[in-house]
């Protein structure tokens, strides 16, 4: 209790401290509000650009602790992968062909598919096609240049066929409509679901409801009926398996590579799939597993540059602290009197060091507070202006590791820039107390 009394005494005289010198208190938190705010907005920064790539990195590849298994196919292998997967969330299984929106027998704006910045630029001449897969890398192609067709109103792009909802393993946000919906019987209209570039394709340019799967003769209609973010400039296409497959051959199934997106309850669905789909192969189906960990891969990136920037943050922070610690050496010298005068009538050293010290923690937890503030104000006006036009910053919050951090600093800046005046002001001898 009675340590709980000192520390309370030290934090009202330290106030009335405060109050009674405003104007060097506020140069003193001047001194210290950039090094603090340099602290947050570093912090801060590195928090929202690690939520930003970890994001984009699980719309591209998938969540951290996915595991992704790559299997040979065949037409007979498909149709079973396929069946057993329908309907199972533990395990979703992907095909990825190639097909032809609008005008058929024309040869589309992309061909590959390519993205929508290249479209109708014969930049890799009319002999040759650039063809890209669902990561994105791009290769070109010869071809036959008597089987050119002849330009038209279509779009290239890719159809992903999906056994169930990918959303738990790849988080595609829906930008407007819906997704996909597995749970009914399939549609002889196959639905489909676009990404940006294929939605933005389609907005462009006045295409016919017409689909053409790359190899099969009979072309379906296919409604449209949603658009996701997906962080590939490809155009992609997103539909039911089954409801793709009806329109396709069982030696087009048989060209197109089976992958697998499963955690850790989906390995007996695993084990159970391919004991199905090596019964009916002639070939030995191996799978090939790799297990994502993004945060392995940027952690150590990220962390660098955040270290850096902390110093440099440091080294505002410090000028701040030598601010503190000229003004509160100024104050101690001025109160040497009442100092001395509070030893005479018993007041302990530990107590005259905690006024002082107290007096530069409430400086530097002020500065700290003004500091979070302007952050946060100055996040919400980055959101408002600029978050139409930057993925990170939309709807984006404030991240209470800067908080923390700001807190952190001020503490931090308050104990050493207050520390040494404060074993100054319990040096004072009580002999002092004769000059007043």
């Amino acid at each position: 209790m009675g340590l709980s009394g000192r520390f309370r005494s030290a934090l009202v005289i330290g106030g009335q401290g405060i109050r009674a010198r405003k104007l060097r208190t506020f140069l003193s938190m001047v001194s210290l509000f950039l090094g603090v705010l340099a602290i947050v907005t570093v912090q801060a920064g590195s928090v929202l650009a690690n939520r930003a790539l970890l994001a984009d990195i699980e719309l591209r590849m998938a969540k951290d602790g996915t595991t992704r298994v790559n299997l040979s196919s065949s037409g007979k292998t498909v149709p079973i992968a396929v069946d057993t997967l329908a309907g199972r969330s533990d395990v979703v299984g992907t095909l990825t062909a190639t097909a032809i929106i609008g005008e058929p027998g024309v040869r589309p704006i992309n061909p590959g598919p390519s993205p929508l910045k290249y479209a109708n630029q014969d930049m890799y001449g009319n002999s040759s096609r650039m063809v890209c897969d669902s990561s994105g890398t791009c290769r070109v192609m010869e071809q036959d240049a008597a089987g050119i067709l002849p330009r038209g109103q279509a779009v290239e792009l890719q159809l992903v066929l999906l056994t169930g909802d990918i959303r738990p393993y790849r988080p595609f946000p829906v930008e407007a409509g819906r997704w996909l919906d597995f749970g009914g019987p399939p549609s002889l209209s196959p639905s489909l679901v676009l990404n940006r570039e294929a939605a933005t394709a389609l907005t462009q340019y006045r295409l016919p409801a017409e689909m053409q799967i790359i190899s099969e003769a009979k072309n379906p209609t296919p409604r449209i009926i949603g658009t996701v973010h997906d962080a590939n400039e490809v155009p992609t296409a997103y539909v039911r398996a089954d409801e793709a497959m009806a329109w396709m051959s069982s030696a087009s199934l048989g060209n197109l590579s089976l992958e697998l997106y499963l955690n850790g309850d989906g390995e007996p669905l695993l084990q159970t799939l391919l004991a199905r789909m090596s019964a009916v192969s002639t070939d030995p189906v191996e799978p090939y597993r790799s297990v994502v960990n993004s945060r392995e891969h940027i952690g150590g990136q990220l962390d660098l540059m955040r270290w850096i920037f902390l110093g440099m943050a440091a080294l505002v922070l410090l000028i701040g602290v030598a601010g503190i610690l000229n003004v509160g050496l100024a104050t101690v010298g001025e109160r040497v009197e009442e100092f001395a005068l509070r030893r005479a009538v018993g007041t302990p050293r530990l107590l005259l060091a905690g006024i002082v010290l107290a007096e530069t923690l409430i400086t530097g937890l002020l500065t700290a507070a003004a500091a979070i503030g302007v952050g946060v104000a100055g996040l919400q006006v980055a959101g408002t202006l600029f978050g139409d036009r930057r993925e990170m910053l939309h709807d984006v919050a404030f991240p209470w590791e800067a908080g923390v951090a700001g807190v952190v600093a001020g503490l931090v800046a308050g104990i050493l820039g207050g520390l040494f005046p404060a074993i100054r002001a319990a040096r004072i001898p009580i002999a002092t107390v004769m000059r007043a």
